[in-house]
């Protein structure tokens, strides 16, 4: 299976909040903007794997400004590191106030997504080669937030987590 590029599994999805999507204060709810941000990291990992794949964790949603009723919603995703048959999905949100013309930093968040055959089991997802410097830096911390996952999901024992361990414990 060849590798591809992050550039590959690049996505763009642009919202514009409405009154639906808001909660009492005029901002956009989470939980909607989770929903976008999962149907973003969907079009990544499908163009990375060119296959049907599933969510199988979020972390770290940080919410730094909120996204005011009228605002529009500007979310870039992509592929970050791709392993056995998942991917960790970097998700990038900005909202922007076109009526007063500037545009501010909103979300961040990591997604994993697991390749599925036409059995609904997973199946081997291709490698990633970063290109950028950036990409090369989220490339690199993946595994150790994939072990953060794994550990707090309790897939894996900390003391196996050896990409962890070499950030703290000095042999």
């Amino acid at each position: 299976m060849e590798a591809k590029k992050a550039s590959e599994s690049f996505t763009i999805m642009n919202e514009l909040v409405l009154p639906n999507d808001t909660n009492v204060f005029g901002n956009l709810m989470g939980g909607r903007l989770m929903y976008w941000m999962d149907i973003a990291a969907g079009m990544a990992a499908g163009k990375h794997c060119n296959a049907p794949s599933m969510t199988a964790s979020v972390d770290n949603l940080s919410f730094k400004n909120p996204i005011k009723l009228g605002n529009i919603v500007h979310i870039e995703a992509k592929v970050t590191r791709a392993f056995n048959t998942s991917m960790e999905i970097y998700i990038k949100v900005w909202g922007e106030d076109t009526l007063h013309q500037y545009r501010y930093e909103s979300n961040e968040a990591y997604f994993t997504f697991v390749a599925l055959d036409p059995n609904r089991k997973p199946r081997p997802v291709p490698a990633l080669e970063p290109e950028t410097e950036e990409e090369q830096k989220l490339y690199e911390g993946a595994l150790r937030r994939r072990q953060i996952r794994l550990i707090l999901g309790g897939k894996m024992k900390p003391d196996d987590a050896q990409e962890l361990k070499a950030l703290f414990v000095k042999d």
